[in-house]
């Protein structure tokens, strides 16, 4: 059984890994502005596209439901009249990755819980940043459900290119939620844990056992807010060494609902 096979899952376009199905806990994470220190995507919009006002537009018109994420994104995207390498290569200078992300994953492989980095940004993106800040062969050995990018000029080079949505009839582009839901149908289901900071996380947001949602330094974060407004319980937190903290806790025995309940929800 494969991530993104549900009987009522929008159409994938790309290929999914196959789900863990003997684990007894999965740890699967948003990519921009949760693994790294800033938003990917933003970055390039704000620095190599239309800007930050402009993008901020977008993404408020998005939380509001005023305007799909797919649709929103596209639009960022669409403003960046840059080639692919180029972007990725400014990505690589200028993105950096939370302070405690690389201790968890380290002590997740340790204990043998997978972990998933399920993104609505590119996977190229991705892989080219952790390449210069993983160690050894992490960066290419990391598992990652995302979306991908082709190249429209002739020459294929990237001089020109667009984003190819894993879900392209769905609003989400990428249904975060699609990588979750398959582990709710296995027999002996794992504790789901679950990282995210914005819009493009509300998708999963629900299905998680343990949702921690990011908190910016400025105390932003638009995960937290859906939460909040919407009565889904979860845990902020402003670095992975407070997930690394709960999730140990729960892998230990201490009770999802005993976290949940000493976060105040």
């Amino acid at each position: 059984m494969s991530a993104g096979q549900e009987p009522s899952a929008p159409r994938s376009v790309l290929h999914y890994p196959p789900i863990h199905e003997d684990a007894q806990f999965v740890v699967l994470s948003d990519w921009d502005g949760t693994i790294t220190d800033k938003d990917s995507n933003d970055y390039i919009v704000d620095n190599l596209g239309f800007g930050f006002d402009k993008r901020r537009e977008l993404n408020l018109e998005c939380l509001s439901g005023r305007m799909s994420f797919r649709d929103s994104f596209r639009q960022m995207l669409e403003s960046v009249h840059h080639p692919f390498e180029e972007c990725k290569e400014e990505l690589k200078k200028n993105i950096k990755l939370d302070p405690g992300f690389v201790n968890f994953y380290s002590w997740c492989k340790s204990q043998n819980i997978p972990f998933v980095i399920v993104s609505s940004g590119m996977a190229p993106n991705i892989r080219g940043v952790l390449s210069t800040l993983l160690p050894g062969p992490d960066a290419e050995n990391i598992e990652i459900i995302a979306n991908e990018v082709e190249f429209t000029d002739p020459e294929k080079k990237g001089d020109t290119w667009e984003i190819v949505y894993r879900h392209p009839e769905s609003g989400f582009g990428h249904d975060k939620s699609q990588a979750i839901l398959p582990y709710r149908k296995l027999a002996h289901k794992p504790t789901l844990f679950f990282c995210g900071d914005g819009v493009s996380d509300l998708s999963a947001a629900k299905h998680a056992d343990l949702l921690f949602a990011k908190v910016m330094a400025n105390g932003h974060s638009d995960l937290k807010t859906f939460c909040e407004r919407e009565k889904i319980p979860h845990v902020p937190f402003r670095d992975f060494n407070k997930v690394l903290e709960r999730v140990k806790e729960v892998v230990e025995g201490k009770s999802v609902e005993q976290v949940l309940k000493e976060e105040g929800n």
